[in-house]
């Protein structure tokens, strides 16, 4: 059943990534663009989502050991540590969301419209991930 839920929800989410715009990278380029013809429609986005999500996440935050719905544990980071990984992290996901106008999500749903030049993305960013895991691994 969870599946199911999990299904329906992740559909609405990217039904509303397309009614939204925010899938069209040209609408995240423009909200970008501070000194040209800026677009903040992103920012109201963002805001409806953290108010969507903010009293459950605090509810989460502030539990010992926070569960789901169906009592599955929640996993919240522990580290709290403004640190090199974090910011070198940060930065690179700004710079790709800069040039390309895309994040991971909505890369997805430009697929799903047809819009297949999304590849290029959707393959640098599992190269970016398979890089990260084995700089981490080494690490260790």
């Amino acid at each position: 059943m969870k599946n199911i839920w999990a299904f329906i929800f992740g559909g609405l989410f990217s039904v509303g990534l397309m009614l939204s715009g925010m899938s069209n990278p040209k609408k995240v380029l423009d909200f970008l663009d501070l000194f040209g013809q800026w677009d903040a429609s992103l920012a109201f986005v963002m805001l409806g989502a953290i108010a969507v999500a903010f009293i459950p996440f605090q509810k989460a935050v502030h539990q010992p050991a926070p569960k789901t719905v169906y009592g599955e544990a929640i996993d919240l980071p522990k580290n709290n540590k403004i640190d090199s990984k974090l910011l070198g992290g940060g930065l690179i996901f700004g710079i790709g969301w800069g040039i390309a106008g895309i994040c991971p999500a909505p890369s997805l749903t430009l697929i799903g419209l047809g819009h297949y030049q999304a590849l290029y993305f959707i393959v640098a960013m599992f190269a970016g991930m398979l890089i990260q895991r084995q700089l981490m691994e080494k690490q260790l």
